[in-house]
């Protein structure tokens, strides 16, 4: 804690976890795009998602690029998917295709929003544990380049529904199995996905994903595209990623062993990690795409087989750091601690409402001052939202200018995947917008809420 409360030279801002064209002013203030934060917060309202859309496009081209070329050198062509789960609108989902990526969708509603933005249905991918019948048959009917299936009776109700659209051996339907290869990856036990006691996919253990496999082979109206892995998310150690594509190719040459089919496809998922807070590095997109790539040639090699078609289900990665949330201060409230200490809660309009990640996986964020650098003497405090729980914490431990009062702008970064996706209207509160910022230009991409949306549900 500094001595003095005079004005600080703004710090500079740690552009790992910040949007590429953010900045700040001689003042402190934030500018993103070249907009100051307080112009955002006056036209847009606060809490509001301001979203990068250069750094959207730069990330998704360093996906595609990476990738392509990594595996090339191996023989392999790769698609990468953008994981709709993460965040997804129309505009998003039309500047993902844009940039050479398709989509990928877990529910009816992503399909919808994924269609409205004319992502054609080859380019689309369709999973999920417990896909309802209509959502099966509305990706058949949009003509879904694949539909991933998790379980053995899912794959009998695809079959089903494929006959019952008229589909037959000539017309079939695309599939995966997801398979779980046992791999734990991603942290907190809710964001991992591959390990065994957990409700996605079919196991390795005891032969289970290679039958699932030769059942998709049994019904006519299905093609057997490939099979499906997804390990977790936020996961920084690219050795995970390696180890889990040796098993699902080991699975692919006992299944060519059995049947006589080489699988021509992997999905090798995603949850590539990025930095929420300063002292996280995100993980090396170049990286990885070479170590993954080489990895699958090796093994390809030992095994005697081609490599197969390969993608990629990036999202976090690509949206997580595009995004910064702007909320206004309200209340300010020192707290005497059992040990005589001094903690300060900084009260935000938002709160879990808009980003349940710390209360529900524990996530870490930083935050700043986004109107004025603030004085140099700093608090310890805790950023909390508005809303009647104990657990609505934003920021559980953080440092901010001592003279943080109401009225002032805090600016959290890294909240582009699993802010506004994750949203609830919980205590009635109103969603926020999403607002999309690019060479000086800001424009609504999703609107705020308001209260006839919140009580045209309500029919009394």
């Amino acid at each position: 804690m500094s001595a003095t409360g005079a004005p600080q030279v703004p710090a500079p801002l740690d552009q790992h976890v910040w949007p590429t064209s953010a900045d700040l002013t001689p003042a402190g203030e934030l500018v993103l795009a070249g907009l100051p934060a307080t112009d955002l917060a006056r036209d847009f309202g606060t809490p509001a998602f301001v979203m990068d859309e250069k750094h959207f496009r730069d990330r998704a081209r360093l996906f595609r690029d990476s990738f392509t070329e990594a595996f090339a050198a191996v023989g392999a062509e790769v698609d990468v998917y953008y994981a709709g789960k993460s965040f997804l609108s129309v505009a998003v989902a039309r500047w993902a295709r844009e940039e050479g990526l398709r989509v990928d969708t877990c529910t009816g509603g992503e399909l919808a929003v994924a269609l409205r933005a004319g992502v054609p249905g080859a380019e689309i991918g369709l999973h999920g544990n417990n896909k309802s019948d209509a959502e099966i048959s509305r990706a058949i009917e949009a003509g879904v380049g694949r539909v991933v299936v998790d379980s053995f009776a899912e794959i009998d109700r695809v079959a089903e529904l494929a006959r019952d659209a008229g589909r037959d051996s000539s017309t079939r339907v695309p599939v995966m199995v997801r398979v779980t290869t046992g791999i734990h990856a991603g942290g907190h036990e809710f964001i991992s996905t591959a390990h065994e006691d957990q409700k996605f996919g079919v196991s390795l253990t005891g032969g289970q994903a290679l039958a699932a496999l030769r059942a998709v082979l049994d019904h006519p109206e299905l093609e057997l595209l490939g099979a499906h892995t997804h390990i977790g998310s936020q996961i920084q150690d690219a050795a995970a990623f390696e180890a889990n594509a040796r098993k699902m190719l080991a699975l692919r040459a006992d299944l060519e062993t059995e049947t006589g089919y080489l699988l021509p496809e992997l999905d090798l998922g995603g949850g590539y990690g990025i930095a929420y807070v300063p002292s996280e590095t995100p993980i090396d997109v170049a990286a990885l795409a070479r170590d993954l790539a080489g990895a699958v040639g090796a093994v390809c090699a030992e095994l005697g087989t081609t490599v197969p078609r390969i993608s990629i289900e990036p999202g976090r990665s690509v949206v997580g750091s595009t995004t910064v949330t702007l909320y206004t201060v309200g209340v300010v409230k020192p707290v005497t601690l059992d040990d005589g200490s001094v903690r300060t809660y900084v009260s935000v309009d938002g709160g879990m409402s808009d980003n349940i990640r710390p209360a529900l996986y524990g996530a870490e964020y930083t935050a700043r001052l986004a109107n004025r650098s603030g004085s140099a003497e700093t608090v310890r405090a805790r950023v909390v939202g508005k809303h009647c729980e104990s657990g609505d914490i934003v920021i559980s431990d953080i440092e901010l200018p001592s003279d943080v009062t109401p009225g002032d702008l805090l600016a959290v970064p890294a909240t582009g995947a699993y802010g506004r996706s994750m949203a609830s209207n919980y205590n009635h509160v109103l969603r926020p917008p999403v607002v999309a910022v690019a060479d000086g230009a800001a424009r609504v991409i999703v609107r705020r809420e308001t209260e006839d949306d919140l009580l045209a549900l309500d029919v009394g």
